[in-house]
């Protein structure tokens, strides 16, 4: 019996980082970048400085093709306004959850 080689591609992380400051920018800009390792410390800052997350591949590998320092151009918009939507969404629930506690 002959074995086949079979190439397995392996999944390489990709990770952007997003600011916006409302009434100051006129888009989102991507603050950072990375792929493999970069990628896994730029997740790790966000978590450890509680950064809300938001997974979807295909807009972080266009968001990494953009580069650091520039703003998110017009056929991303819907996207990242999901994105927006989501943080929002957290941001009030934390807020909720705060004022209920003592």
């Amino acid at each position: 019996m002959d074995k086949k080689d079979t190439a397995t591609k392996k999944k390489i992380e990709v990770a952007a980082a997003l600011k916006y400051n409302h009434g100051e920018d006129q888009a989102p800009v991507v603050v950072a970048t990375g792929k493999g390792d970069l990628a896994a410390k730029i997740i790790e800052i966000a978590e450890k400085e509680k950064v809300p997350l938001y997974r979807d591949s295909v807009l972080a590998q266009a968001l990494v093709k953009l580069g650091a320092g520039v703003e998110i151009p017009p056929d991303l918009y819907s996207a990242v306004a999901h994105i927006m939507v989501h943080v929002a969404r957290l941001d009030k629930k934390i807020a909720s959850n705060s004022v209920q506690q003592p």
